[in-house]
């Protein structure tokens, strides 16, 4: 029987050369399997023929968007998750649900081996081969162009040679990678650190610095998930899509940093993700509000912990799934309204409520009606500074 290769497809260029590059190299006979994760672009269908017409023996596509919002961007947002403090981990989470159909697929033709397209340099190697490893480990990983030496100039004569439907016109200046979550921008000029930005790099967020009026939203969330933008229930991908538009056309989630790659390189990359930023801003103020201070304190290292594991590939792993129980159980009481002015690139919150408050207006108050007892403060003072007390008095005698 002929061996079988499950390809995680794009319909681009290096994914559609990749079907026959790996029928030559290997002999097998190769499923194309392209996953909808809110990237945009070419139609499911569109992309489906094509692969087939460049020699794959079948070829899947899947709506995912909705099942990446729910069960891989609402994760995200629970955990606050920004790796380095900045990143809302828009690639790395797409990751896992690409995984997850490529394993499906494998099983279903009896395929031995799944492909990808990264090259050797990045950290989507890592999330794929360490995913599927994960769910299955008897499955063997080829990447074309890391083990395969498949440069884009030799793929470029591939496609010619072959005479394939696809085009081989001059490559855009930067590596983009999109879905509903977000984007990332990297290579081209952007590689030298000292240079800025231009405006032709961005496509979800508009000139943050172009005057226009502000645009105020309220956002519901119930047990940590977001229900209702503006009073009007949505899906969590419709939550995610709605603040794309509204908080992306007033330049919120613009993101450039030099970021520490698992690899060990460090290395600049433009994101931009309004939609996240604007959720995951809302969701931690309303944990600020309705989330105990100790648990609040814990959480934080948790949601650290959390990223790093998303980031590093280790979406599938055991670590990953017991922090995955302590955040569930934490946003039990994240249930109520954030109201956000979105101007000038930034999501500002402005009003918070929720029946889950622990806020004490008569606690927190400093007019007629406090029912804070001072006096009790003098005593805590002292008996909370002094073991710091007693150690000052042997070191500074």
């Amino acid at each position: 029987m002929t061996e079988r290769v499950v390809l995680a497809y794009s319909g681009g260029l290096d994914t559609s050369v990749a079907i026959g590059w790996i029928a030559e190299e290997t002999g097998a006979e190769v499923i194309a399997v392209a996953v909808d994760v809110g990237q945009g672009g070419e139609d499911l269908d569109v992309i489906r023929k094509r692969a087939l017409a460049c020699g794959a023996v079948e070829a899947e596509v899947a709506d995912a968007k909705d099942e990446f919002a729910d069960e891989y961007c609402l994760p995200a947002i629970k955990a606050n998750a920004l790796y380095m403090d900045r990143y809302p981990l828009v690639s790395a989470l797409s990751r896992p649900t690409i995984v997850k159909h490529l394993v499906a697929a494998a099983r279903k033709h009896g395929a031995t081996t799944v492909a990808h397209g990264c090259t050797g340099k990045g950290n989507d190697q890592v999330r794929f081969e360490a995913g599927i490893s994960s769910l299955a480990p008897d499955l063997k990983c080829i990447a074309p162009v890391r083990d395969y030496a498949m440069t884009r100039d030799k793929a470029i004569a591939f496609c010619e040679s072959k005479n394939l439907p696809i085009a081989t016109s001059k490559k855009s200046p930067y590596s983009i990678d999109q879905n509903v979550f977000g984007r990332a921008v990297e290579t081209g000029f952007l590689e030298d650190i000292w240079n800025a930005p231009i405006e032709d790099v961005y496509d979800y967020t508009a000139d943050p610095a172009v005057p226009r009026e502000a645009d105020e939203v309220v956002i519901t969330f119930e047990a940590g998930v977001p229900v209702a933008v503006d009073g009007k229930a949505v899906s969590v991908l419709q939550a995610v899509q709605q603040l794309n538009e509204r908080a992306g056309a007033q330049g919120v989630g613009r993101i450039d940093m030099v970021e520490d790659r698992l690899v060990g390189i460090k290395s600049r990359e433009i994101y931009e993700a309004p939609g996240a930023i604007a959720l995951i801003t809302a969701h931690q103020e309303l944990e600020n509000v309705t989330v105990e201070r100790e648990l609040a304190r814990y959480k934080r290292q948790v949601e650290q912990r959390w990223g790093e594991l998303v980031y590093d590939g280790l979406w599938f792993s055991p670590l990953k799934r017991a922090l995955d129980g302590f955040i569930e159980e934490a946003n039990r009481a994240v249930s109520g309204d954030i109201r956000m002015t979105l101007h000038g690139g930034r999501a500002v919150v402005t009003g918070r409520r929720s029946g889950q408050s622990l806020y004490d207006f008569n606690l927190a108050t400093y007019d007629t009606g406090d029912t804070f007892d001072q006096s009790l403060s003098k005593g805590f003072i002292e008996i909370f500074g002094m073991s710091s007390k007693i150690a000052a008095k042997r070191d500074l005698a």
